[in-house]
């Protein structure tokens, strides 16, 4: 799971401060729809409490919950890449406690402080990169093979 501090760690002391200074504690209740696929992508968040469900368009049906981030997790990733849209839609399970940052602002801080800028795309790559491990294996559970050997255990 990422966290906060595995962002946090990886700053000097002054940069954890101009993060700290801009972030913004938000509570969230349960069932707020916080962005749409598709959309802008202008913000993010770490989540101190409670669960929100990510999930995506399926025409003809609701949308399908593809996976569900909680405590400590990063919310938002789309914000750091052009075109700065949103690849799925996020709602709160339940009430949510969270810190909240302004993309725009985070993004010219990147820019303008190389070593702020390394440890937010790391942190981020590490959050896609995790992400990506895990579908594939909800993935291999859906469709892999029952037994590697062919033969009931």
């Amino acid at each position: 799971m990422t966290t906060i501090n595995n962002l946090f760690d990886e700053l000097p002391p002054d940069r954890r401060r101009q993060l700290t200074d801009i972030a913004v504690e938000v509570s969230l209740p349960r069932a707020t729809r916080l962005f749409e696929e598709g959309r802008r992508a202008d913000r993010f968040w770490i989540i101190l409490n409670g669960q929100v469900a990510l999930d995506q368009h399926v025409p003809g049906r609701r949308a399908a919950v593809v996976e569900t981030l909680g405590r400590g997790e990063l919310l938002g990733w789309a914000w750091l890449f052009p075109p700065y849209l949103w690849h799925l839609g996020a709602e709160t399970v339940s009430r949510v406690d969270a810190v909240e940052f302004d993309a725009r602002v985070i993004r010219e801080l990147c820019e303008s402080d190389p070593v702020l800028g390394r440890a937010m795309y790391r942190y981020v790559a590490k959050t896609v990169a995790d992400r990506l491990h895990g579908t594939r294996t909800r993935l291999l559970d859906l469709y892999g093979p029952e037994s590697s050997s062919g033969l009931d255990p």
